[in-house]
């Protein structure tokens, strides 16, 4: 099998070209970051599935961000993932055999979804409003597959995943999601000598995250295998308070100032779990508990990031 992963230099797209490139079901796999191909261009896109000729896609492609970048950047995130979804789905229209497997994200589903949230609910309600723009990118992209296995009989697997994390990850303080962010700036605290580290809420919000290998092994696990569901959930179906993870990160870091919690901010959502019960049954488990990916994420995070100031 001859596989095509794009964005593959990001926190997925590497994740998943070292686990294809590992994997006995796969012959090859070709690789497209954004200095390979402009994925926002039609015809570069297009030119790029005509080279490779893939036996499965895997669409890897994204602008991504915590909530503070997808509130503040909002047409961005919008306008450059519609485009990524647009040209690779469309490019590969006048080849149906082309299996493609989308990332979508867990933002798809509405802000009431009863937890643990499963696949039924989607499109079913009111969106979380900080990243309603990104999520109508990923819902829309889910769309245009279903569209086009309709009318020209390509097979199509979208795989939402909840919260990601892992090496290659975008560690900024302010623009990144959960962990790489209290990743950075804890780090950075302990560094400074800070006897005080400042987290917004009050803690007690329930999160799920899973390590991105996890992610990769589940895209591993499925691609080559009959897709009866077209949209699939892919978790832990386990969870963990905001306060327990700032003490594990605490721990792993070595910072020895106190967590204080910051009870004027917004706590966002009080809980969010996904039901993964669907790609469980078939028998695919996440492997990687919390504390080790955190381990080998801060490990990474040491060895490349030049704000790390050794």
């Amino acid at each position: 099998m001859k596989v095509l992963v794009t964005g593959s230099k990001g926190l997925v797209g590497s994740s998943v070209v070292k686990v294809l490139q590992r994997s006995e079901k796969v012959s090859e796999v070709f690789t497209s970051s954004r200095n390979d191909t402009n994925l926002f261009n039609f015809e570069e896109t297009k030119k790029l599935i005509e080279d490779v000729q893939p036996d499965t896609l895997v669409n890897c492609a994204a602008r991504v961000g915590g909530i503070f970048a997808n509130n503040t950047h909002r047409s961005d995130f919008i306008l450059e993932n519609l485009k990524i979804n647009m040209n690779l789905l469309e490019a590969c229209i006048p080849n149906n055999k082309i299996r493609i497997i989308n990332l979508g994200s867990s933002c798809i589903y509405p802000l009431n979804a009863e937890n643990p949230i499963s696949e039924e609910y989607f499109m079913t309600g009111k969106l979380e409003p900080t990243n309603s723009p990104y999520a109508i990118a990923k819902i829309t992209g889910i769309e245009i597959g279903r569209s086009i296995k309709k009318q020209f009989g390509h097979n199509i697997l979208n795989l939402m995943p909840t919260n990601l994390y892992g090496p290659n990850d975008y560690f900024s303080p302010l623009d990144s999601h959960v962990i790489p962010g209290l990743i950075s700036r804890m780090h950075l605290s302990k560094l400074d000598g800070e006897d005080q580290f400042i987290v917004w809420g009050t803690g007690k919000p329930l999160r799920e995250f899973m390590f991105v290998d996890d992610l990769s092994s589940s895209i591993e696990f499925m691609i080559d295998k009959e897709w009866k569901h077209d949209l699939l959930n892919v978790g832990t179906n386990s969870e963990v308070s905001i306060l327990e993870l700032g003490n594990l990160i605490k721990k792993i870091i070595g910072y020895q100032g106190n967590i204080i919690f910051d009870n004027t901010k917004p706590d966002g959502n009080p809980r969010k779990l996904l039901n993964s019960d669907l790609i469980t049954s078939m028998g695919w488990n996440p492997s990687v508990s919390l504390e080790k990916g955190l381990e080998i994420t801060y490990k990474w995070y040491l060895e490349n990031f030049k704000n790390t100031r050794k």
